[in-house]
């Protein structure tokens, strides 16, 4: 059983436009077999979803395309309906009209609703790469070089091959430097949120600067590969006070994770190709709210556990991986 798509809360960016408060990611390319996540989105769509969380890297641009052109034809859903995201992965610093154009073929789209710069490192590493490993091409966070690329993606804003423009994985030390140069400032910012790592400074900071906060990993990223996994990691679904709560509404601790992401202002993106699980994820923000005293509690659960650390993007031996969030409130420099 589907959901109605007018039943799903909606956001609004500062230029007026109204994106899906929840989404489907499609992160999976690289422990999902080919066309799997593909399907999914078909199936997610087919039953309610209207915001697709996509990205070059991902690797299944064009499956997802293929399954988007199969919704037009069938009549499931038209192209103005859905919010669909892309992203530019690092090796396409300064070249992002190509990066653009070949995520719109893929897609087989005219226009993206919006583009993110994925991070701000523009060094690619392997596939496989484990949180140990160093890539000997990685690179700092240069400003000027980001810029160049910010260029780009306002002009293809001015192109009208997409809505807006955002970036992903930024520090407010970084998001300072972009807001005094940027001509065309990003309409959202995404970043891993959940309740172990609310990063409330962040999250403040993007609100009062008119930026959405796009949180990725809303569930503590229970499928994430194995290479991106530390012993001092933590899970969110298994807190007490998670486990509490869902008790008491009798749901998920996921879907108490995304109701409190959904109350609080963020977009969560969960990944799953699953039916029963992604449905019930679109389902439960529509449903049955968390209390006020219930995301109080919350807000006193986050544990500051940064699950993707980036630990591949570091540029010189000896560093810790803190030093790629500007921890100390300053761009580390080269």
């Amino acid at each position: 059983m589907g959901v109605n798509p007018a039943a799903v809360p909606v956001r609004k960016l500062r230029t007026g436009a109204l994106i899906p408060a929840i989404g489907l990611g499609t992160f999976g390319s690289d422990h999902v077999a080919p066309g799997v996540v593909a399907t999914a989105v078909y199936n997610a769509i087919r039953l309610g979803y209207r915001h697709i969380d996509c990205a070059s890297v991902y690797g299944n641009e064009k499956e997802i395309g293929a399954s988007l052109q199969r919704l037009f034809r069938e009549g499931v859903v038209k192209r103005e309906e859905l919010w669909i995201t892309s992203k530019l992965w690092n090796d396409m610093h300064g070249k992002a009209i190509d990066s653009c154009r070949r995520s719109l073929d893929d897609l087989q789209l005219e226009t993206l609703d919006l583009y993110l710069i994925h991070w701000p490192f523009p060094n690619y590493h392997p596939p496989g790469c484990d949180v140990t490993s160093r890539h000997p091409d990685a690179k700092p966070y240069i400003h000027e070089d980001y810029m160049k690329t910010w260029r780009q993606m306002e002009e293809l804003a001015d192109r009208g091959w997409v809505r807006h423009i955002g970036t992903s994985n930024m520090t407010i030390p970084k998001l300072e430097l972009l807001l005094r140069d940027a001509r065309i400032p990003p309409a959202a910012n995404e970043m891993e949120l959940h309740p172990h790592f609310q990063q409330p400074e962040l999250f403040d900071y993007v609100v009062s600067h008119d930026i959405l906060p796009i949180g990725y990993s809303p569930l503590g990223s229970p499928g994430r590969p194995e290479r991106d996994r530390t012993p001092e990691d933590t899970v969110d679904m298994e807190d007490r006070v998670i486990v509490e709560i869902a008790r008491k509404h009798n749901i998920h601790p996921a879907h108490v994770c995304l109701k409190w992401a959904v109350q609080r202002g963020q977009v969560p993106i969960p990944f799953s190709v699953k039916e029963n699980n992604y449905m019930s994820n679109l389902r439960c923000v529509t449903e049955d709210p968390l209390t006020e005293e219930e995301m109080a509690t919350i807000a006193g659960i986050d544990r500051n556990c940064r699950l993707i650390k980036g630990q591949v993007f570091l540029w010189k031996e000896g560093q810790s991986w803190e030093e790629l969030w500007d921890l100390n409130g300053e761009i580390t420099p080269p």
